[in-house]
Order: structure tokens, then C-alpha cells, then sequence
């Protein structure tokens, strides 16, 4: 497998600031794509989920937190960074390209769509 793989770093994180961690690797690498993903991202680190197409973290979170959907929830998943994918890493399934995640963030930029989240109503 090539080691030109990066590692998308994401979470969720409810009201109460209960945690649920996730990654995704893609393929390819640039020191200068984080800074480009920060920059289409609802105050800097959030985004929906389901409207870039990364799996949503909430039925995992739910499950750790051993509650379902509550009041502490919402619409939006914090984007923690990119970086080089370590060895452990490289078995991890190929989600997409490095590219594709930057086009998928500027179709969405300044156009965020809560309504896309199952946790829009809560």
C-alpha cells in the first residue's frame, strides 16, 4: 500500500462535551489542504457530516455514552486535523481522496445544512 495516505481526524461532540472520536484515511497528501478545509468550515472546526458524505459519529456516540438522542445534541462534527497516516494506519480502508474531501468541503462551504442530520430537531 502506498504511504501516501492521510488521516482525516474528526469527532463528535455533544453539549455535555462528551466525546466520540473518528478517522478516516485517504489517499494522497498536502502540508496545505488543512488550512484550505479550516477555511470552508462553520466557525472554524464544524461541519455536517452528512452533507460531505463522512460517516456520521452519533449512533457510536450514543452507544458510549449509553443514552440515545437527548437535548445535548446537534447537527454539526468537529474537524480536528489532518496529518500523515502512521504504519497502523495504512490497513485502514481507503476512504476517498485527499482531493475529493477538499472539493466535497468547498461545495459546502458557507452553505452548511443542518437539515441534512437526523439531529436537526432535536
Amino acid at each position: 500500500m502506498s504511504k501516501n495516505t492521510t488521516v482525516f481526524e474528526y469527532q463528535y461532540r455533544d453539549g455535555g462535551n462528551f466525546k466520540t472520536y473518528g478517522c478516516l484515511l485517504l489517499s494522497g497528501q498536502d502540508e496545505h489542504t488543512e488550512a484550505s478545509i479550516r477555511q470552508c468550515l462553520e466557525w472554524g472546526d464544524q461541519f455536517v457530516a452528512e452533507q460531505i458524505g463522512v460517516p456520521a459519529l452519533y449512533e457510536e456516540h450514543w452507544r458510549q455514552v449509553e443514552d440515545g438522542p437527548s437535548d445535548l445534541d446537534h447537527s454539526f462534527h468537529e474537524f480536528i486535523c489532518l496529518r500523515a497516516a502512521q504504519p497502523k494506519e495504512q490497513d485502514l480502508p481507503i476512504w476517498g481522496t485527499l482531493a475529493d474531501m477538499m472539493k466535497r468541503m468547498l461545495a459546502a462551504s458557507g452553505r452548511w445544512d443542518v437539515r441534512l442530520s437526523p439531529n436537526c430537531n432535536l
